[in-house]
Order: C-alpha cells, then sequence, then structure tokens
C-alpha cells in the first residue's frame, strides 16, 4: 500500500526550516508559536507574526507568546498573579486593623458613657445628655465605617475573584482551539493519555480522524478565510453530534483536520455516528466570508480506529492516521474503518464504505 504523506508531518517540516530561515531559536514555545502559525489555526496570530517582519527577535515572539500560547509563559503569569494576590491580601489585611481601631474606639466611648449613666447617685442632666450625645455621634460613625469597609471588601472580593478567572481562562486556553472551541490537539494527546492510563486494559473507545477533502484548494494564503470557514463549519456539526453533555470530545487538530473520541467498544455505533456527521454536512452550504457566495457542503473523509486494536495512544493514532489515508485514496465523503488485528497490533485489512 502506498505511504501517505501526512499533512502534520508536513507542516512539521516546514515549521523546522522556516524556524531556521528566520533565526528563531529552537526553543519549545517557539516551535509551538511557528506551528501554530503555519497550520493556520489563528488567523489573527498569523497577521501578527507576519507583522514582525523578516527577523524576529526573542522579545516580540514572547510577547505574542503570552496572548496566543500563555501556557508557555505561566511563570510570568503565575509572578504576575501572585503580586494581584498580595495586594489585594495586604489590603485587607490593613482594613482588618483599621477595623479594629475603630472598634477599639467605639467601645472606649461606649464604655466611658456606662460609667456615666452607671454612676451611683444623682447624674446631671448635663452629663447625662453629653453622654447620650457621644454614643450617638459614635454609633452613626461606626455605622459609616462599617457601610465603607463592606464596600471595600466587596472590591477587594470581586479583585480577587477576577485574579481566579483568569486563572481559569489560562488554564482553559491550554487545552481550547481558539477558532472552533473544541479541544486542541494538547486536550486530544491527554484525552489519549487516559485511554491507556492502564496500558494492560485500555479504556474501550474509538477515534475518528476527520479530514476537510480536496485541501490543496487551500494552499494558497488567500484562501486561508475560506478553509477557516469550512473548518468552522465543520466543527459546529462535529461538535452537536458528539454533544457535551457525555464522555464523548470532539478536538480541533490543526488546517482542516478534526478528531472525535467516542466511548464506544462498537465500531458499529461509531460509524453510525460518522453517517450523522456526513448527512449533517451534506444539508449545510458554506459561506464565502467576503462575496456571501455559497461554496457548497463541506466533504470530508474520515478514519475510524478501536482502542483494542492499538497498544498505545501513538499506535491508535497511526491505524487512524492510515484509515483516513485510505479514505482520501479513495474519493471525497468516505469513511475507512481500520480492519481487525492480529497479534503484534499488525493491520490485516481495512473497511471502506461510501454513500
Amino acid at each position: 500500500m502506498q505511504q501517505v504523506k501526512n499533512s502534520a508531518s508536513s507542516i512539521a517540516f516546514r515549521v523546522a526550516t522556516a524556524m531556521h530561515q528566520m533565526g528563531i531559536d529552537g526553543l519549545p514555545r517557539n516551535y509551538e508559536l511557528v506551528y501554530e502559525v503555519y497550520s493556520g489555526n489563528n488567523p489573527e496570530l498569523v497577521r501578527e507574526f507576519v507583522a514582525l517582519g523578516r527577523i524576529k527577535n526573542q522579545e516580540a515572539l514572547d510577547e505574542i507568546g503570552r496572548k496566543y500560547l500563555p501556557h508557555h509563559h505561566e511563570e510570568g503569569l503565575l509572578k504576575q498573579q501572585s503580586g494581584r494576590v498580595r495586594s489585594e491580601m495586604n489590603s485587607f489585611m490593613s482594613l482588618l486593623s483599621d477595623e479594629r481601631s475603630s472598634l477599639g474606639d467605639y467601645s472606649r466611648i461606649i464604655g466611658e458613657a456606662s460609667r456615666t449613666i452607671m454612676a451611683e447617685g444623682p447624674v446631671s442632666t448635663s452629663a447625662l445628655s453629653q453622654s447620650i450625645n457621644a454614643l450617638k455621634a459614635a454609633t452613626e460613625k461606626q455605622v459609616n465605617h462599617n457601610s465603607t469597609l463592606s464596600g471595600r471588601v466587596a472590591a477587594h472580593t470581586k479583585a480577587l475573584a477576577e485574579v481566579q478567572r483568569d486563572a481559569e481562562q489560562v488554564e482553559t486556553a491550554k487545552f481550547t482551539d481558539v477558532q472552533t472551541g473544541l479541544g486542541n490537539r494538547r486536550a486530544f494527546n491527554k484525552a489519549l493519555a487516559k485511554v491507556y492510563a492502564n496500558a494492560i486494559l485500555p479504556v474501550s473507545c474509538g477515534i475518528v480522524l476527520a479530514e476537510i477533502d480536496d485541501m490543496q484548494r487551500f494552499a494558497d494564503p488567500a484562501a486561508a478565510p475560506v478553509l477557516d470557514q469550512y473548518v468552522r463549519q465543520a466543527s459546529k456539526i462535529v461538535s452537536a453530534v458528539v454533544g457535551t453533555e457525555g464522555e464523548d470530545q470532539a478536538f480541533r487538530l490543526d488546517g482542516g483536520r478534526l478528531a472525535m473520541l467516542f466511548y464506544a467498544g462498537d465500531e458499529a455505533e461509531i460509524s453510525r455516528m460518522v453517517d450523522v456527521v456526513r448527512s449533517r454536512l451534506r444539508l449545510t452550504n458554506v459561506i464565502h466570508p467576503t462575496t456571501a457566495r455559497a461554496l457548497g457542503p463541506a466533504s470530508m473523509s474520515y478514519g475510524i480506529c478501536m482502542s483494542r486494536q492499538a497498544g498505545n495512544g501513538f499506535d491508535l493514532v497511526s491505524y487512524a492516521e492510515r484509515a483516513l489515508g485510505s479514505s482520501k485514496a479513495a474519493g471525497s465523503d468516505s469513511v475507512t474503518i481500520y480492519g481487525t488485528v492480529e497479534q503484534g497490533h499488525v493491520p490485516k485489512d481495512w473497511l471502506i464504505y461510501r454513500p
């Protein structure tokens, strides 16, 4: 069987070449940044990267990285967040100190008024009036102080909540594709690791790799917005079919490639879900982002492989890749189910079906 060229490998080669030509250091964060640029997943990132000019210095790359790949700059973000939390806690301590001082003054005035009122023998009207007025004034002052304190505490609580929200957003960004809202390749790899957490008895499931047909038509950088429209439309349908309530997950890996993870042990059930995706895609017209012209449905090819057919996540993806390659070779809107396997996980056959 002829080896099908892997688009991800092609991008990886282009990334390594581009980094060498632009003099970019081979740091992991630089590699992922350039990979994201060449995969075309985020047009905004592409525009900002190109705007840096022919030679990109590390400071400029890190500035973009902090915006689009914040997980590579967690140390700086953590330092910034820690500083914000420390500042808010110092303010809280200052509020508590002010409150203790205010309560001390209020307690002293209450004590003085009590001694006057509770003194043995007759108390002059002027002394009693003076004590009552002092107590009244102190009470009003304390009420105002408490109101101000409550507002300041609420403000600091809100600020701390914003710090927490920012931290959660950074954590979410690690595993989310910006353009589609689906899980990204990192989330996909994490999910596969869970499948094979027990290598002897992997979780019973199957993966589907899907790629928009005829990707060559999007080779021109000017076609990136059109590809984005196709990917968004396909992602909406895939997300709707996979659902958000159960354990099944959907991912956008790179370019026009998506992945689905179904926690089902029967390939027939997974094939049925893929058929639902295909039928919905056929009924949906993709609209050109600038001309508003109908471009037709977003046809995709699919490769399916079950976890029981592979000993690890790498093999599972490799077998699904081979199945996807068979589908692409067979023509548009095709599905290939990776066949039964013998010991040693050697592929025995494939089943290709079309509508």
